[in-house]
């Protein structure tokens, strides 16, 4: 029985290695991937073209649908009653917007707000609050407000409090021309910017697929064309990086813009394409666009309600994109308020404090 013991030990680790070797090459075990999706090729002029075609879009005025995912609204109470709302869309090259926001079946307008490529200006007309947070606000398109929202926190602008604050902050953040951006695609220039073409694979998932179905967990390929601009000292500075959809057919299908740090400004994702207006000169263009800000930390996303009465190519006044406070709102303008905060700011730091031995000294 001694002699026989270690025969029958090697005999059942043996087994026993048989089995989870039998185990882990069963043809029953998956290794479920990501489906590679075919692609279609494209040179860089057909990209080009693309882009030019959205751009042909000079003019437009739609009725929409805006729905608010993680906006400056959340301050003021305004996004959790109208997070979803139809709304009306006005945008004229090379800059101009004009935007209001209404309430759900009811024709009153939530927010008005406009921007001349420079300035723009945002009134709070209904806030589901009882009209406390009503204002009107004016700013400057690409100014750095980041000094007034901090003071803000403490500070009681107007006499209102809180609910002033909350204005300030909200929409210093929330602009008018982020959405002539995602509406109003600038054309490529040649002469002024360089670009560079290639290729990207993406990981997507379709949460509206069973998760057993071969296009739930695909892999999309996609073309991407940088924009560059040749600095004074040779450097390059990507200003926007287009992304086309290669599977089936090559569609433009976000583009991203990026500030002077090169860090992302604007996320626009355009989606289904179709028809817009009566006539066949506006054909393949995105009947829905989603907008993502980072650093203000909102996404807003712009359906257009009936894509056949969209208006495109009209010409409108100077006027229609200048909004005035007919409404005797309580006015907040940012640019007076920073620099008053400047001024403080400096003062305080050129003041004496006094010391210990009575005398004083400079800060």
């Amino acid at each position: 029985m001694l002699k026989t013991f270690p025969f029958l030990k090697v005999s059942i680790l043996i087994i026993f290695a048989a089995v989870l070797l039998g185990g882990c090459i069963s043809p029953k075990t998956k290794n479920k991937s990501a489906t590679l999706l075919k692609t279609v090729d494209a040179p860089q002029s057909q990209l080009i073209g693309e882009i030019n075609r959205f751009a042909k879009v000079a003019s437009m005025r739609a009725k929409i649908d805006l729905k608010f995912e993680d906006n400056s609204f959340a301050e003021l109470g305004v996004a959790e009653k109208y997070k979803t709302a139809p709304g009306e869309l006005v945008v004229q090259r090379p800059a101009n917007i004009f935007l209001k926001v209404q309430i759900p079946f009811i024709n009153s307008d939530i927010v008005q707000m406009t921007s001349n490529g420079e300035k723009f200006r945002v009134a709070v007309l209904e806030d589901g609050s009882g009209g406390k947070y009503r204002t009107f606000v004016i700013g400057t398109n690409d100014a750095d407000y980041s000094l007034l929202q901090k003071e803000v926190q403490n500070t009681d602008l107007n006499g209102n409090g809180k609910e002033i604050k909350q204005n300030v902050n909200a929409f210093s953040n929330l602009r008018p021309q982020h959405f002539t951006d995602a509406v109003l695609v600038r054309p490529i220039d040649t002469e002024k910017y360089s670009y560079l073409q290639s290729t990207i694979l993406q990981e997507e998932v379709d949460f509206e697929k069973k998760k057993n179905e071969p296009l739930y967990w695909v892999l999309r390929g996609y073309y991407l064309l940088d924009e560059f601009r040749k600095n004074e000292d040779g450097s390059l500075k990507l200003m926007r990086r287009f992304w086309f959809d290669r599977v089936g057919s090559i569609r433009l299908a976000r583009q991203q813009i990026l500030d002077a740090k090169g860090e992302i400004e604007s996320d626009i994702v355009y989606g289904q394409e179709g028809n817009l207006t009566e006539t066949d000169n506006y054909n393949n263009l995105p009947l829905q666009i989603i907008l993502t800000r980072p650093k203000e930390k909102y996404k807003v996303k712009i359906t257009y309600l009936s894509p056949s009465s969209v208006s495109i190519g009209k010409t409108y006044p100077v006027k229609a994109f200048e909004l005035e406070n007919t409404w005797n709102l309580p006015e907040v303008d940012l640019d007076k308020k920073l620099e008053e905060i400047k001024n403080r700011t400096t003062t305080t730091q050129n003041t004496p404090t006094p010391t210990t031995n009575g005398n004083t000294r400079s800060q």
